[in-house]
This record gives C-alpha cells, sequence and structure tokens, in this order.
C-alpha cells in the first residue's frame, strides 16, 4: 500500500520547504542558525499542517546529528528519561546535542515538561517543541525560559497552488494520471491554509476518479461532502468549529453556541481548549458590558479542571449560554490595541514628574514626585491632574460604548474630566 501523498511530498530539505520565509528564508533567523550548524532549543508553534514536524526533520538531516522524537500523546516520563539517557551515552565530546523532536509538547503533563528541565538546561539534548497552542498557557515558564519561540503562518495561496503544482508534476503516482487543475478555489477553501489537509483532499479527489482528472470546484465539493472524515477531521474541528463557536457568542446566538460546543464535545475537543476560548471572548467581546462574564468564564475554567469529562459540559454549557445572551462591548479590547499603536508611533514618552517614584532623596531633590495629588485627600476621592506623557495630555484611547454598564462608567468620566470625554 502506498504512503499517503502528504507523506510521499515531505520536503527533505530546505530549498524544497514550502512557506515560513520568515523563519528559513535567506537570512532568516532559523536559517542562519541550520547554516551555522548549531542550533538551540526552540518551540514551534503554529496550526496544523503548517511544517513544523517536517521542519525539526530537515534540521535533523543538515546537522547529521541523532534524532529522537517523542509524542506527547503516548509518551511518559519514563519514556522522556529512557531518551534523555540515550542521548546522554550516545554522545561524543564536542559533538552537536542530539535533538529531542516532541510533537504536541503542549500535552505534555507538568511532571513530563519538568523531567525534561535538566536535560535541555546542561546541553544534554536540544529540545525542538511543537504545539498548535499558544505556548504561554501550555508550557510551563522554567521550560519556555529555555527556548526560544518561532511562530509559523498559516501558508498562503501562493504556497498552497506551488504545493499542488508539485503534487501533480513530480509525484510518481500523480504523475501518471493526466491531471487538469481547472479550478482551485474550493480545494484553498477547505484546506484553510493547512499543506496536509489540502494533498489529503487532493489525493481523495483523484483517487474517486477514473482516467483523465479536471479538477474543479464542483467536483471538490462533491467528494467531500461525500466523505466528510477524509480529511484532517481534527484539524477542521479545531480551527473551523472554535470560529464557528466565537463567532455565534459574539453574534448572540445562545442555541448556536451550544451547537458548535456540542460538535466539539463530540469530536473529542479538549474541554479546557473550549473553556480558554471563553475567557477570551468574556474579555474581547462581552467586556466592560458586562464585567461578570470574565468571572464565571474564569469559574467555568476552574471548574472543568477539577471535575473533567462528562460533568465539565454542564458549566462549559452554563457558561457559553451566559455569554452568548451577555450585553456586549469591544472597547477594552479597542482601547488596548489603540495604546499599543500609540506606544509604538510615539516610543519612550517621559513619565510626567509628579507621578513618578521618589524613593531616594536625589530624586526628591530633582521634582520627583513633586506636585503630585493624592486622590483621596479630595472629595469623591478625585483631584484633576495629568497622568499622561507631556506629549499626549489630550490623547483619548478609551471610548465608552453605549450599554448601560458602559454608559455610568462613561458619565463617571465625563464629571471628572469634562471636555475631555465629550464624545
Amino acid at each position: 500500500m502506498a504512503e499517503p501523498l502528504a507523506e510521499r511530498l515531505r520536503p527533505r530539505t530546505l530549498d524544497d520547504y514550502i512557506g515560513q520565509q520568515h523563519l528559513v528564508g535567506e537570512g532568516a533567523v532559523l536559517r542562519r542558525m541550520i547554516d551555522s550548524g548549531r542550533i538551540s532549543s526552540f518551540i514551534l508553534w503554529g496550526p496544523p499542517g503548517v511544517g513544523k514536524t517536517t521542519l525539526a526533520h530537515i534540521i535533523a538531516n543538515k546537522l547529521d546529528t541523532p534524532f529522537y522524537t517523542l509524542s506527547a500523546v503516548t509518551s511518559g516520563v519514563k519514556d522522556v528519561r529512557d531518551v534523555i539517557e540515550k542521548a546522554q551515552k550516545g554522545r561524543f565530546f564536542n559533538e552537536a546535542s542530539p535533538i529531542l523532536f516532541i510533537d504536541e509538547i503542549h500535552r505534555f503533563s507538568k511532571s513530563q515538561q519538568d523531567s525534561l528541565l535538566g536535560a535541555v538546561e546542561r546541553g544534554i539534548v536540544t529540545l525542538i517543541g511543537a504545539t498548535t497552542e499558544n505556548p504561554s498557557f501550555e508550557v510551563i515558564r522554567p521550560l519556555l525560559s529555555r527556548c526560544q519561540l518561532y511562530v509559523l503562518k498559516s501558508l498562503e495561496k501562493a504556497d498552497l497552488l506551488k504545493l499542488v503544482e508539485r503534487a501533480i508534476t513530480k509525484d510518481l503516482i500523480l504523475k501518471e494520471r493526466n491531471i487538469e487543475l481547472k479550478e482551485t478555489n474550493a480545494l484553498l477553501r477547505y484546506s484553510g491554509g493547512d499543506a496536509r489537509k489540502l494533498l489529503n483532499i487532493l489525493e481523495l479527489v483523484v483517487e474517486s476518479e477514473s482516467g483523465d482528472v479536471v479538477i474543479t470546484d464542483e467536483l471538490v465539493v462533491a467528494r467531500l461532502q461525500q466523505n466528510p472524515l477524509a480529511y484532517d477531521k481534527d484539524g477542521e474541528m479545531h480551527y473551523d468549529i472554535i470560529s464557528a463557536f466565537i463567532k455565534s457568542i459574539r453574534g448572540s446566538d445562545p442555541d448556536a453556541a451550544l451547537y458548535w460546543m456540542a460538535r466539539m464535545i463530540e469530536g473529542g475537543e479538549d474541554p479546557q481548549f473550549i473553556a480558554r476560548r471563553m475567557v477570551i471572548s468574556a474579555s474581547e467581546d462581552i467586556g466592560l458590558a458586562n464585567p461578570n462574564a470574565l468571572l464565571l468564564a474564569n469559574a467555568a475554567f476552574d471548574t472543568v479542571m477539577k471535575i473533567g469529562w462528562p460533568e465539565a459540559r454542564i458549566a462549559l454549557a452554563e457558561c457559553a449560554v451566559y455569554l452568548a445572551t451577555s450585553p456586549k462591548s469591544n472597547s477594552a479590547y479597542l482601547g488596548i490595541d489603540a495604546a499599543l499603536a500609540l506606544v509604538r508611533e510615539t516610543g519612550n514618552q517621559p513619565v510626567p514628574l509628579p507621578i513618578r517614584n521618589a524613593p531616594t532623596q536625589l530624586m526628591k531633590e530633582l521634582g520627583y514626585h513633586d506636585g503630585y495629588k493624592y486622590p483621596h485627600d479630595y472629595i469623591g476621592h478625585f483631584t484633576e491632574q495629568q497622568y499622561m506623557p507631556d506629549a499626549l495630555k489630550d490623547k483619548r484611547l478609551w471610548h465608552g460604548q453605549h450599554n448601560p454598564s458602559e454608559e455610568k462608567l462613561w458619565q463617571r468620566m465625563v464629571n471628572y474630566w469634562g471636555k475631555r470625554y465629550e464624545d
């Protein structure tokens, strides 16, 4: 039986590698590291099918160093220690450290990650981790601090088309078929920037046809509807469905939110993944319109951590319905993005002297803290003074939105600051 197309086309060198030019293009950070012959431990973070595992194998081949692989799904602490012991015994003086590649490192428990620390720190192994989850949530801080983090992006349209062209002209099996690529919109749409999914779809469509193959959008849609699970269900479940779930909450549709949550539960989704996305939604989409939403989302996350499936579905459902039926505001989200943009535009503006810290006599003599008005000494615990840098003193970043909760907050700011908040 032939290998799957995605495996047959797996690149063996960086020259054959498609995409991620910000990391492996000429002069890019990973390319320079690989060309130097020495790499430090790092974690690759990106969606499925963008080349994380492939890149790790290419690096190992290029450096000609022992390469060990562990899957976080099937490996325990003992497996980690066994690999570290083999790496330590098999290494010769002055050789590059063996590479330990851990796929889905976000699934490693704290104890499993702890067992890696010493070996990574002493250089017994060079760790390459791959994850589809934000490492700051899933990787323990001591291990994360010992690794560089590189973010891989979904493949662009040009990358995907290049991959399809390579498949139908270079693959030993497909090039024997007379394949015409007449339309590509459906191929690209269903792949969602995932190279593995794209090749799986292409292979499915070609194998479903006899004789010459003319690939059209209609043909792709028809074949995928007949074989709904034939192409990387986990990728589709993980990204497309969670997108529909969050958009249903944002759109205040509790029925749709429950439906997409049920799809994720039935598909075997990690309950922590669902809970974490609701914490984000509570901040981003509900925000100050209902501050209790963030409290409930955090409580749901804690409940999931404590009780797990199947009972956790109830807490998740309660939270989803609450978020979907809550009033919506993204004023805090827009405010922090506006503030970040302002900081990048204006640089390091000096802190006004009255609100600087003055722990030493010299600082006091230089005017630090001089003129500061302690708000609690004034009626209503407020007195007007300048907190923004001089160059930005009249800049507005937060704009209250029109819902009962924020109307009260905005009106208080108008009472305090007058015209500055009259918009």
